[in-house]
């Protein structure tokens, strides 16, 4: 079993490459749901479904998030209203919105909903919510505590001074079955702070995750986050205002935060090597199909596991 602990966006890409190499019995899929919010009195699980779009190749190529061939007609309409419109849901995306929240208040478990979702999209591997129930993402900013799409969507992202994590929030079972089964868990590069803590977080989840081999990918490319607020964090959470930020903003900063849990280390070329873990250099941008499938061979090469 190979387990993905994942977000959004750039965890998607590198859990596609995966997809197509590895059985998809050999594939479970654990999605951040530190994001998930209600909006429009509809469940959203940004992304679940992120990942849920990318796997049956529906997602968005252009902008990585949302399904392609998208169109916004209800939000013009919320609009128009004068309801909220600061968070983007297109038409084709609250069909399923709608249709979750249906299940969900039905009794159907957030488990059992993506499996359905999963299975009329055609999704193969095993894709899992990390939560069963609610596990809420909120960030401290100077203007007070927000949640997390109110701080990254409406806000902009302000300067955030500390995470913390609310909620009963409870992993499937499934989730902490596979991890105990897991020949390798994979961190891919996604944002450590707001992607793969909320997961970690969750009861049981750290303490198996820490007993099995890890291999990590880093979300910087020369400093910077290749996809959203992740450089702005480690600059307001983890670095050292006396210091320029081009001598911290370095896989070795990733590789801290992940002290006690990560085995092995796969960063940009060209980046300072980390020191503490054995690490592989290599072209970690996912352009393209081709780059996605190539880095995850080379990762599993690395770690030593075969697809």
């Amino acid at each position: 079993m190979i387990v993905v602990l994942s977000g959004g966006v750039g965890g998607a890409r590198l859990v596609d490459g995966l997809a197509r190499v590895v059985r998809r019995d050999r594939l479970v899929v654990v999605a951040n749901s530190g994001d998930d919010l209600w909006h429009w009195g509809l469940r959203v699980c940004p992304d679940l479904d992120t990942l849920t779009y990318t796997l049956a190749g529906r997602a968005d190529p252009t902008r990585g998030w949302g399904r392609a061939d998208e169109r916004f007609l209800a939000l013009e309409t919320a609009k128009e209203l004068g309801g909220d419109d600061w968070f983007a849901i297109g038409d084709r995306d609250l069909g399923l919105h709608v249709t979750r929240t249906a299940w969900l208040r039905d009794g159907a478990p957030l488990s059992e909903v993506t499996r359905r979702v999963c299975a009329a999209f055609g999704v193969g591997p095993t894709l899992l919510p990390a939560s069963e129930t609610p596990w809420e993402t909120r960030i401290r900013t100077d203007d007070g505590e927000l949640s997390f799409q109110e701080w990254l969507v409406r806000r902009r992202a302000p300067p955030a001074r500390a995470i913390r994590f609310e909620g009963d929030g409870a992993p499937p079972t499934a989730v902490l079955d596979a991890l105990d089964a897991a020949e390798l868990v994979v961190f891919p590069p996604s944002n450590p702070f707001v992607s793969i803590d909320p997961i970690l977080a969750l009861p049981g989840v750290r303490e198996r995750v820490a007993a099995r081999p890890v291999v990590a990918v880093s979300p910087l490319v020369g400093g910077r986050a290749v996809k959203g607020p992740l450089a702005e964090n480690l600059r307001d959470l983890v670095c050292d205002p006396a210091r320029p930020l081009s001598e911290q903003l370095v896989p070795s900063i990733i590789v801290d935060h992940y002290a006690g849990l990560v085995d092995r280390f796969v960063y940009e070329r060209g980046d300072p090597a980390p020191v503490g873990v054995p690490s592989l250099a290599t072209g970690t941008v996912m352009n393209d199909v081709a780059d996605r499938v190539r880095l995850a061979r080379e990762v599993l090469a690395f770690a030593g596991v075969d697809p």
